[in-house]
């Protein structure tokens, strides 16, 4: 048994962050648990080609400016890059390959159990292993007659393997428009929504829309509920709706069912289609949670701002809209851990 004044789970960007901050909150001793081979979380698993759509001047966590041109935007390797680097920075103890199966308080400890039976304990815990292990799928009506292909988001990599194919895009968001983009030129693509597409300029008045946000206030402003009911809206320079022109792609209502073939069209019009990928989110899961009293009756952790509202000594670093818009961002893990240690260690 391995004993720490924080346990953090999970090692991706709000991970690290949280445990580059604990000595500064007096938690010296602290202990990364990380699923996964290395450092990272899940930047390893998108897709090639993503791009952030904030610039590398505001991707950086705590003490570890991201390099090269701050008025860039970074890559997926890039960032990858960038946080194995700040991992190996750090003075925390990383177990990688070790996956959280419970956690469960036992007086004023928490003991924290991996699936290779080892046990961890702490006096306090941070929940920082984010959504994107588990692929939000929708049901869509008819897919088990579907004789093509249907995958998440999660598991695309890159447009090769469907060149000359009939594909379906299913999302609104970032990442739907530009793998749709990608896509359209090696495939016949259309990119399905409920809703039309809102588009935000990416650089309003010659700059870029983060240096508004942080000028503003509104990119830590507490107001999260409000933000959350915000239509989704894509970033763009005007570089993503030229594409989608350039390549034929085109935005229609999303289809009412699958069929053997293809899709139904809102409109009733039958097509044949060899593949949809649905850029549909993420849901945010704790199975390891379970039972410890942190979730309510969904598996939804019971919080405020990160701190649980139910146990002690527990806190949530990375959920989406948990504190400000910036939340669950490169640029915002920071701020929650900072705001999350702050709390807990004066709770101990």
């Amino acid at each position: 048994m391995e004993h720490a004044d924080l346990i953090v789970i999970g090692a991706g960007q709000s991970g690290l962050a949280s445990a580059a901050l604990a000595p500064r909150h007096g938690l010296a001793r602290v202990l990364v648990l990380e699923a996964r081979d290395q450092p990272g979380g899940a930047w390893p698993r998108y897709y090639d080609s993503l791009t952030l759509f904030s610039p590398a001047r505001y991707s950086s966590l705590p003490g570890m400016p991201f390099p090269g041109d701050p008025d860039r935007y970074p890559t997926r390797d890039e960032v990858v890059d960038y946080l194995r680097a700040y991992a190996r920075r750090l003075t925390a103890d990383i177990h990688a390959s070790t996956t959280v199966t419970s956690v469960t308080r036992r007086g004023d400890v928490w003991s924290v159990r991996a699936g290779d039976g080892r046990e961890f304990t702490a006096r306090v815990v941070i929940a920082a292993s984010g959504d994107y292990g588990t692929p939000y799928l929708p049901d869509l009506p008819g897919r088990a007659d579907f004789a093509g292909r249907v995958l998440h988001a999660a598991d695309y990599r890159s447009p090769g393997m469907f060149a000359g194919q009939r594909v379906v895009v299913v999302g609104g968001g970032n990442s739907a428009i530009q793998i749709a983009a990608e896509l359209g030129e090696v495939a016949d693509t259309t990119l399905a929504t409920r809703r039309p597409i809102g588009w935000m300029a990416q650089r309003p008045l010659g700059r870029d829309l983060h240096w508004w946000l942080k000028r503003t206030g509104l990119d830590v402003a507490p107001i999260r509920r409000l933000l959350a009911k915000v239509p989704v809206s894509v970033l763009d320079d005007g570089h993503y709706r030229t594409a989608l022109d350039r390549h034929g792609v085109d935005q229609r209502q999303i289809f009412s069912r699958l069929t053997a073939e293809g899709v139904v069209w809102a409109d009733g019009a039958k097509e044949a289609v060899d593949v949809v990928v649905l850029a549909t989110g993420y849901r945010l899961a704790f199975p390891y949670l379970t039972g410890s009293g942190a979730l309510d009756a969904d598996g939804r952790p019971l919080h405020r701002g990160g701190i649980a509202t139910t146990v002690p000594g527990l806190g949530f670093v990375g959920m989406e809209f948990q504190r400000s818009f910036s939340s669950k961002t490169l640029r915002g893990a920071g701020r929650d851990a900072a705001h999350v240690l702050s709390r807990l260690s004066r709770s101990r």
